[in-house]
């Protein structure tokens, strides 16, 4: 006589109740930018950038604080620094020494580790002001084009086109040079720092204008935005309940993608004279007057670059991991 197939013993029985007496743990929904922040957070390059980026905002923010505690103001000159006969700081590296942690600029003498802090504002504040600009436009005529289609979609294109084909660098230096010292109550580095936000935000915005009408073209067309047709829902309804939430994602991504090309920008315009007015602290300002003593001090020069390189880096890498994990589809 053979034993029955399935034969529960006692012990087996007391498991299976003991099991049951255990509360289970609720299953918890996550959404989608739990998941993303969860794909970020396994990205450590990613993580170290979006640090640095962190760390960047931080200095800009409190500059002034930073300054009175390891450096000197900006715009102060140390003659007694400098070297009277060639005009190059006294001492190796630059004159670095505990006084003056990053040296100081050859001729003047004033403190490059001051001058860097504040450049960390000049940069940064240009690069965020004229990517909300951008963004805000792009968004705006974007979603429109994508939306409504027809002539609507034809005539905002064709805008985008012309802009995209427009001499930017040099419509920035013909504007910059017939602007007037004082303008909508701005005058000086202030009213550099208006113009270029304008003029980069504006001339930015087709790009991301560009993505944002795809991504509506294709979004109309779902599902769920019929659905909501279908219900009597209206346009606006549509517009900021369903295509706009949808639309965050690649919005946010372009934007950590936009933010180093303006800082780029901003070094560049300022290097040809156009920027933020001396002696306002700059990084292109900063490489464009070291241009004429970097055989004598050239750590004056490196240093300046050193610090747009890892701006520009920390943010690519930042963006990057920001793409991967909003999209990871994208990164295969």
């Amino acid at each position: 006589m053979t034993a029955p197939l399935h034969d529960t013993s006692a012990a087996e029985t007391a498991a299976v109740d003991v099991a049951a007496d255990v509360p289970q743990k609720a299953i918890e929904g996550r959404s989608p930018w739990k998941i993303a922040w969860i794909r970020l957070k396994r990205d450590k390059v990613a993580l170290v950038g979006g640090f640095v980026v962190l760390l960047l905002v931080v200095v800009a923010i409190f500059a002034p604080l930073i300054v009175s505690w390891l450096g000197h103001p900006p715009e102060e000159l140390h003659e007694d620094a400098i070297d009277p006969l060639l005009g190059t700081p006294i001492g190796d590296w630059g004159g670095i020494n505990s006084d003056f942690l990053l040296g100081v600029e050859p001729v003047n003498g004033r403190d490059v580790f001051s001058r860097i802090v504040y450049g960390a504002r000049i940069s940064l504040l240009v690069a965020f002001l004229s990517a909300f600009v951008a963004v805000t436009l792009g968004t705006v005529f974007g979603v429109i084009a994508g939306y409504f289609g027809g002539w609507v979609d034809a005539a905002i294109s064709r805008v985008m086109d012309l802009l995209l084909a427009f001499p930017q660098l040099l419509f920035i230096i013909a504007l910059i040079s017939v602007v007037p010292n004082e303008l909508w109550g701005f005058s000086g580095s202030g009213l550099r720092i208006a113009v270029l936000v304008l003029v980069i935000g504006f001339f930015g915005w087709p790009y991301i204008g560009r993505i944002v009408r795809g991504q509506t073209l294709s979004l109309r067309e779902r599902e769920y935005v019929e659905a909501a047709r279908s219900l009597g829902a209206g346009r606006t309804y549509i517009l900021f309940r369903e295509l706009l939430p949808n639309l965050v994602a690649p919005i946010t991504v372009y934007t950590t993608l936009m933010i180093p090309t303006n800082v780029l920008t901003e070094a560049a315009l300022s290097f040809l004279g156009v920027g933020v007015k001396p002696p306002t602290p700059s990084w292109g300002e900063m490489l464009s007057t070291a241009v004429r003593t970097y055989e004598d001090d050239p750590l004056f020069m490196i240093i300046p670059g050193l610090a747009i390189f890892v701006t520009v880096l920390a943010f690519n890498l930042f963006g990057d991991g920001v793409r991967d994990a909003l999209d990871p589809k994208g990164s295969r």
